[in-house]
């Protein structure tokens, strides 16, 4: 499958490094004096590296450097294998050896010797190599350009480690264990908000298809393949589960119906628990070109994807297309000249906090090939600048993707780990801290008629009580199912409407707090009808005070948009308080504080024939007084019908 920055590793790489260096006059070293014993082993490793056999090359240069202790080209060629394997340390200690025996003729392998120490992390002195490399005076433009390009990257390197230093961060990835991962290939994670199920990719052979794993009592099951329709005989890779674990997307390549080399495709679990047959996402969303590497927001509103479509800023960019309420996906948006680079950019994971974004992209300063970054959304919605998630989640080698789960610090990955016997695995670690998304929760529930108990097809919304920022759009299915997650860090008013009903509203508290368990709030919507009534959890007022505050506007203006959606309905503002203070005073707040609703409902254009106030003071309560939680329920302000 094109692209899909998943490192499936050749067994035809040829090591460009077993070549003598040119001699030097100041050298002592002569290759041509070497035995020929030790000649033929070289001639061996060279054969068993081109077919990918490094275990086997190793170990024919290790038996020519037994037969010639000075065979320096022996020291260098098996320097260059262990870099290839990833065994860095090994590298070094070869390179640095050959050193020893005759710096100038190894001189010209301080290039690789460089790179096998920003390998291991030590960039500070891969930089030192690097520029004593480019000494040299006798270099020719090709090989200049390749190391002002990993002195650049060494540059980059070190800088970073001053700007954000570890404070006793640990790398530490932990394979994901036999129930998960094989002797095949693995990758692709996506995780549900719950972090209870993991879909991912595992390749047998040529042959790629879904693998899903459910996580019981904190224990990973034995992944199976998917149940449903959705692997075939053709190749499925690059997929995003939602949130919710209700949808798939993914990318399919060489479909007959497809509109391109790969295109994506959308498949829905049924009430089985399986998934259907795979739909393509139309010509709106797909084109000639490619597209893959799928990421759907939480809301399921937004779905982000890489594609090399036209209109881009390179080679392929990451793009957007917005689901409306009909179901249908708008023409994508290039995500801009701050995300895109002329290079590619590619595999976004979008975070179940609707806000964090990670990618990756070779067109930006890093470690060498293609790195991670995160970038992240501010209050109006517009992405800031992307950051580099560092060494040594960033190397010198090619980064693919990661997701991030709902806690915002647990990412998983997969890795080879440097071992080319098994290939990929998935692995699992902990961001740090300025790297981590906002840890995230969740409410679910179903939205009922409250009449007859059955469910309603809803939208729901999700925003900030200080700014009014909309976080979250989302539809119910049709049984009136939903989910939508809670990022920490922010107070919510979270609202539910369906015409001919009166919304709910309620609001989550979660500013200067540790988010700690999800909610599950089942909703009765009321048909507007005689009697029926709602209480607005978003109407705030300062204590003692009957001003309305500011953030009580976005859930007064939906009070506007009912009255206006239905023009014979008439309404009562009852005001309450608690028990807190005189009776006559409580009394006299409800009632100025129903006014000020009232006149807001007036200045926006509802008549005055169709508002009424009365405050109530501390009576009717609907929680005990006796606890904060209880006082500040019974505040509040009601919405009754009087006729519709």
């Amino acid at each position: 499958m094109k692209k899909l920055h998943i490192k499936i590793y050749s067994t035809a790489i040829i090591i460009s490094f077993f070549i003598t260096p040119a001699l030097s006059k100041a050298q002592w070293y002569n290759p041509e004096k070497i035995n020929k014993k030790a000649s033929y082993l070289y001639q061996f490793a060279y054969e068993e590296v081109t077919s990918g056999k490094y275990a086997e090359s190793i170990a024919h240069l290790t038996d020519a450097l037994k037969a010639e202790p000075k065979y320096i080209d022996a020291n260098l060629a098996r320097a260059d294998v262990y870099a290839k394997m990833k065994n860095y340390s090994m590298a070094i200690a070869d390179y640095e050896t050959a050193f020893t025996k005759d710096t100038v003729y190894a001189q010209a392998s301080l290039l690789q010797y460089s790179i096998s120490l920003a390998g291991s992390g030590n960039f500070e002195k891969a930089l030192e190599i690097v520029n004593k490399f480019l000494e040299n005076r006798n270099l020719n433009p090709r090989t200049i350009k390749a190391a002002n390009s990993r002195k650049s990257n060494y540059e980059f390197a070190v800088e970073y480690a001053k700007e954000h230093p570890a404070k006793g961060y640990i790398f530490n990835p932990q394979n994901m264990g036999d129930s998960i991962n094989t002797t095949y290939l693995e990758y692709l994670p996506s995780i549900t908000v719950d972090g209870n199920k993991m879909i991912f990719n595992r390749r047998v052979n040529s042959d790629e298809d879904f693998y899903e794993s459910n996580k019981i009592n904190a224990v990973w099951q034995k992944a199976t393949p998917v149940k449903g329709r959705l692997n075939t005989n053709f190749n499925e890779g690059a997929q995003n589960i939602s949130q919710d674990g209700q949808w798939l997307i993914f990318t399919g390549c060489n479909y007959p119906e497809g509109e391109g080399s790969c295109d994506l495709y959308i498949s829905y679990k049924n009430k089985n628990g399986e998934w259907n047959e795979a739909e393509n996402l139309g010509r709106i969303v797909n084109t000639e070109a490619w597209e893959s590497a799928p990421s759907l927001s939480p809301d399921k509103r937004d779905l982000y994807f890489s594609s090399t479509r036209p209109g881009g800023f390179g080679g392929s960019d990451i793009w957007v297309t917005h689901r409306n309420e009909k179901g249908q996906w708008s023409k994508p948006e290039n995500l801009g000249a701050t995300i895109n680079t002329a290079g590619d950019d590619g595999c976004p994971y979008i975070h179940a906090d609707n806000q964090t974004l990670y990618f990756n992209s070779n067109g930006r300063a890093g470690y060498g090939m293609s790195d991670l970054f995160v970038v992240r959304k501010n209050e109006t919605g517009k992405w800031q600048m992307p950051e580099n998630l560092g060494y040594p989640i960033n190397t010198i080698d090619d980064e693919g993707s990661l997701i991030v789960a709902a806690d915002g610090k647990t990412a998983y990955y997969a890795s080879d780990k440097g071992n080319y016997k098994n290939g990929l695995d998935l692995y699992s670690f902990e961001l740090r801290d300025n790297i981590k998304a906002l840890k995230t929760l969740w409410v679910k529930g179903k939205i009922y008629d409250k009449k007859t108990n059955e469910g309603l097809p809803s939208s729901v919304e999700l925003r900030t009580i200080d700014s009014g920022y909309i976080l979250s759009t989302l539809q119910t299915n049709e049984d009136g199912n939903y989910l939508t997650t809670l990022p920490s860090g922010k107070n919510y008013a979270f609202t539910v409407n369906k015409k001919g009903y009166l919304f709910y509203s309620e609001n989550f508290s979660l500013a200067g707090e540790i988010a700690d368990s999800p909610r599950v709030i089942n909703i009765l919507l009321q048909p507007i009808e005689t009697g029926a009534s709602v209480i607005l959890n978003n109407i705030f007022f300062a204590s003692k005070k009957f001003e309305l505050e500011k953030t009580s506007y976005a859930e007064l203006d939906k009070v506007v948009l009912l009255m206006n959606e239905n023009p014979k309905l008439i309404i009562l503002i009852s005001g309450y308080t608690d028990n807190v203070g005189k009776p006559t005073d409580n009394l006299l707040l409800s009632v100025n504080r129903a006014k000020a609703v009232v006149a807001y409902l007036q200045n926006k254009g509802i008549g005055a024939k169709r508002l009424s106030g009365k405050g109530f003071g501390e009576a009717n309560p609907v929680e005990l007084n006796a606890t904060e939680h209880g006082r500040a329920k019974n505040r509040r302000t009601e919405l009754t019908v009087i006729t519709n």
